[in-house]
């Protein structure tokens, strides 16, 4: 395999830096759904519906925050986003180790809705700072990255949250996205490349907010549906067969195959649409659970997994191609906000499909549903590009015997 992709992507001014960055910073986020529902079940001696309402709270919040947050970076710039939203981090942080339920409810929305926006800076910055020809390693790397922090951060909260107690778990996430915030207003990465737009200038959304980028919303939704919907369908079927305690095994597994296919889609010399990225994503997903171990689920996850770390790096690299420099951020939010709400739906899908038919159908429904919601999707655009090119000779013409 041909690595250097790679390595032309990280010999760009500033990039190196700016990925290990965004490792670091991505890895508290991922740390925010566990550990609440660890405090609230285990400190607060309430439910897991409870603790579900608590993460879904501060999923809402993000959901609603993204879009906002990018749309100020485009106009403002990244660092007052982050200036803000570290303090008001901070605050959340430091008071919900001593409220009860329905103060920590309360909480979890503010932070969820002043999120630090991570995601959607950094592949902005990525944006303007690496040259088209060379975003899709770059957003391959992107995407390894983001792997890698959900390998990292969940095992790291319950580790802590199950010998230190949730309280100085909730303490350590709040002091990661604080210095991580802090580290981002310092680095104040670019918004713009310099041959692009200034910051003064504005792009209706009606020039930008159209049949391809709904395109693309709808393939981010249905990749996280589907992955979300998964990750609760292993736990399903590794606690059916009474092997719950490989279930860290199995995901650090599912990533690993995400890391390599993300690997390798870096070093492609085309790119694949992610509208049929995602199609594959489900349909290789829908077999997985009708295999009679969890040594075979395993390896039935390897084909779903590699297109995992694809989809989402080719969706942000059309993302960065269809929308305009000015707008960026807020299309980046507006993406991260498709992410968390298929996020947000998969799972409980997946459960209530475990509830009526066992862990085997919800692989297959998760999978089943995903996929045609992305083939809908690319069928329509399919459609749309078929019409404009009817139409373009027609207008020609017409123009034409004007003259």
């Amino acid at each position: 395999m041909a690595f250097t992709p790679y390595r032309e992507v990280l010999r760009l001014p500033g990039v190196r830096n700016l990925f290990l960055l965004g490792l670091f910073a991505r890895i508290p986020p991922t740390t925010v759904g566990i550990t609440l529902t660890l405090r609230v079940v285990n400190a607060l001696h309430h439910s897991y519906g409870a603790a579900g309402l608590v993460t879904a709270a501060f999923t809402v919040g993000a959901a609603l925050g993204s879009p906002l947050a990018g749309r100020f970076i485009d106009r403002r710039g990244a660092r007052p986003v982050v200036a803000t939203t570290t303090l008001v981090q901070a605050g959340c942080w430091a008071i919900a180790p001593l409220l009860g339920y329905s103060g920590l409810l309360a909480v979890a929305v503010l932070a969820g809705l002043f999120s630090v926006p991570v995601q959607g800076l950094l592949r902005q910055s990525l944006s303007a700072m690496v040259p088209e020809k060379h975003r899709r390693p770059a957003f391959a790397l992107d995407s390894m990255a983001v792997e890698l922090s959900f390998m990292i951060g969940p095992a790291v909260a319950v580790a802590l949250a199950t010998t230190a107690g949730t309280g100085p778990a909730i303490a350590v996430i709040g002091a990661g996205v604080t210095v991580c915030g802090v580290l981002l207003i310092v680095m104040n990465p670019p918004v713009r490349a310099d041959h692009e737009a200034g910051a003064g200038d504005a792009v209706p959304r009606r020039a930008w907010v159209g049949p391809p980028l709904i395109a693309i919303l709808i393939a981010g939704c249905a990749a996280t549906f589907i992955l979300s919907g998964a990750d609760l369908s292993i736990v399903a079927t590794l606690r059916q067969a009474g092997a719950t305690s490989l279930t860290g095994l199995v995901f650090a597994l599912w990533c690993l195959y995400s890391l390599a296919g993300g690997l390798v889609y870096g070093t492609l010399r085309r790119t694949v649409p992610v509208l049929v990225l995602v199609v594959g994503m489900g349909v290789l997903t829908v077999p997985v659970g009708f295999v009679p171990s969890w040594q075979l689920l395993c390896l039935t996850l390897i084909p779903c997994g590699v297109l995992c770390a694809p989809s989402l790096a080719s969706a942000n690299d059309a993302l960065s191609r269809l929308v305009p420099a000015q707008s960026r951020g807020e299309a980046m939010g507006l993406f991260s906000a498709a992410m968390t709400a298929g996020t947000s739906l998969g799972a409980p899908f997946a459960g209530f499909v475990v509830d009526q038919a066992g862990a085997r159908g919800s692989f297959a429904a998760a999978g089943a549903v995903g996929a045609a919601a992305a083939l809908a999707a690319y069928a329509a655009a399919q459609r749309r590009s078929r019409a404009l090119a009817t139409a373009e000779p027609a207008l020609e013409a017409g123009l034409s015997r004007r003259g």
